[in-house]
């Protein structure tokens, strides 16, 4: 009965964070970690969710992959993975709890208050400035596990429509998820155990990306708006509790 439970919690952990994931682009170890922490230990959960984030962003890329901004999305991702060393080297010499919360209390405010103010029109995003988003992205993704964080609010500041913010965010996102990813393989941090409960949860993991970008495809800007600011909102807040 305790393995029956235990793929029922796994399972259920999995879906919910596939369906956010798919739905808004991000937000699946937000999702998933509030059900699998309290399941499994950290050493445990941590390496699963990463490894399910990045089979979730493969989903997304290829059901979105006519909309991807290649050109733009890769000067993100340099500014990325050069601020991706940074956030190791502060994690490890500095007080990232402080940086965290800090970080979670403005995400939270920033996403509170733009919930009720009306949206601004379409925009567009201004030229040569990517990859400075994209490092400041990739150094907060290191030390809060929020990569796209950043890139989100830049878009929604510019009023950026959902197909080209996804197409410019989830690619980011996946270099991120995919780096971090090859730095456990190379520390060894995925174990066997990680590995079976993958297999496990891909059934859930399919399912539940599936239906998350269905309904992406069929919410309207209004709505996709509220969707990333409730889920921005929700994550900041995690970081500070």
């Amino acid at each position: 009965m305790a393995d029956v439970t235990s793929f029922l919690v796994l399972s259920a952990a999995v879906f919910c964070g596939a369906f956010v994931s798919g739905l808004a682009g991000f937000a699946f170890s937000a999702i998933a970690g509030a059900i699998l922490l309290h399941a499994m230990p950290p050493t445990e959960a941590v390496p699963l969710m990463m490894a399910c984030s990045v089979g979730v962003q493969g989903a997304n890329l290829w059901a979105l992959r006519h909309h991807i901004q290649w050109k733009e999305s890769l000067s993100l991702i340099s500014g990325g993975l050069l601020g991706v060393p940074l956030a190791l080297w502060l994690l490890h010499n500095t007080d990232s709890r402080t940086f965290r919360e800090g970080f979670g209390v403005m995400v939270a405010l920033y996403a509170g208050y733009m919930l009720f103010r009306p949206a601004i029109g379409y925009g567009r995003l201004p030229e040569g400035r990517n990859a400075l988003v994209g490092f400041g992205g990739g150094l907060i993704g290191g030390l809060t596990a929020m990569p796209g964080a950043l890139p989100t609010i830049w878009c929604d500041i510019h009023g950026v429509p959902k197909q080209q913010q996804r197409g410019l965010v989830q690619p980011f996102i996946a270099a991120m998820q995919i780096s971090a990813l090859v730095m456990m393989l190379l520390h060894r941090d995925l174990s066997m155990k990680v590995a079976y409960d993958v297999v496990l949860g891909a059934p859930a993991l399919l399912a539940g990306s599936w239906l998350g970008i269905f309904a992406f495809r069929n919410i309207n800007e209004a709505n996709f708006r509220r969707v990333i600011l409730s889920l921005l909102l929700v994550s900041g807040l995690l970081l500070v509790i």
